[in-house]
């Protein structure tokens, strides 16, 4: 009743497609599916919105259906609505149905399908996308294996910020598949992705302080990356577990408050 009351007072008010959408967004961010469901269902009923608006609204239904978000999880439907904000050149629904196409949700598995809805999407510039294409010619997916094109991929996206492409880009590097190994710039990758709360790089981090790889030997610095990798995932990694406790076995009780001082503060900036 009080969704319904609000409705009728919001369509009263005759607010703009843009505030409607706001509004939409605003309640999907904080956990009122429902308000934002039938909020973006109106949007997509209208006749006269923009291109860019419409594809922006069926973005988000799709995000509802993948997500389960007021709705029953249905992959059939989150793909018919990424379809139509694809077709109308949204780079993240491009992406995201790339990955459908990828994992064979809702459709089935195309990797040649996927690698070309990938493209799209990274010709706008679409990070997420493009750390996806370095991972299929990483793998060899729809393509032949080709390591060198992985790194440009994943370099492409890891300038753009993306947490998963600069840790694919360290792990390039670290093992010497597609560039000559440099365990300085595989620490250099890593330390970018760790700093933005990726568990893995930050283990690998942590690992080559402890080691002295890639990075002078630090037992400070090996238990704060270590302490954050195992902090994550609700302690699953129990190497980044031990391997913390081993470096803490290496200082005193001073240097191990400092670690401790120094993890926290990271975890504040992780972005």
């Amino acid at each position: 009743m009080r969704l319904l009351k609000f409705l009728k007072e919001f369509v009263s008010a005759s607010p703009s497609e843009e505030d409607t959408f706001n509004y939409a967004v605003a309640a999907h961010k904080r956990g009122d599916y429902p308000l934002a469901l039938r909020l973006f269902r109106s949007l997509a009923s209208l006749e006269n919105a923009s291109a860019f608006s419409r594809a922006a609204v069926w973005l988000n239904l799709g995000n509802m259906y993948y997500e389960g978000h007021g709705v029953h999880l249905d992959y059939a439907q989150a793909e018919v609505c990424y379809r139509k904000a694809a077709e109308r050149g949204n780079s993240q629904a491009q992406a995201n149905l790339g990955g459908m196409y990828k994992l064979g949700q809702g459709l089935p598995r195309d990797y040649k399908a996927a690698l070309s809805w990938y493209r799209k999407a990274a010709e706008q510039g679409d990070a997420f996308a493009q750390n996806n294409i370095g991972l299929m010619y990483d793998d060899g997916q729809g393509v032949l294996q080709d390591y060198a094109t992985a790194v440009s991929w994943y370099r492409r996206a890891a300038d753009r910020g993306n947490a998963d492409a600069q840790f694919n880009l360290g792990t390039m590097y670290d093992h010497g598949r597609g560039v000559p190994q440099d365990r300085l710039q595989a620490a250099a990758w890593f330390f970018r992705a760790a700093r933005q709360g990726h568990a893995d790089a930050q283990y690998n981090l942590g690992t080559m302080y402890a080691k002295g790889e890639g990075a002078p030997r630090d037992y400070v610095q090996a238990y704060v990356w270590l302490s954050l990798a195992a902090a994550q995932n609700n302690g699953s990694n129990t190497n980044a577990v031990k391997n913390r406790d081993l470096a803490a076995s290496k200082l005193t009780p001073a240097q191990i408050a400092d670690a401790q001082k120094m993890a926290r503060e990271l975890k504040k900036i992780e972005h």
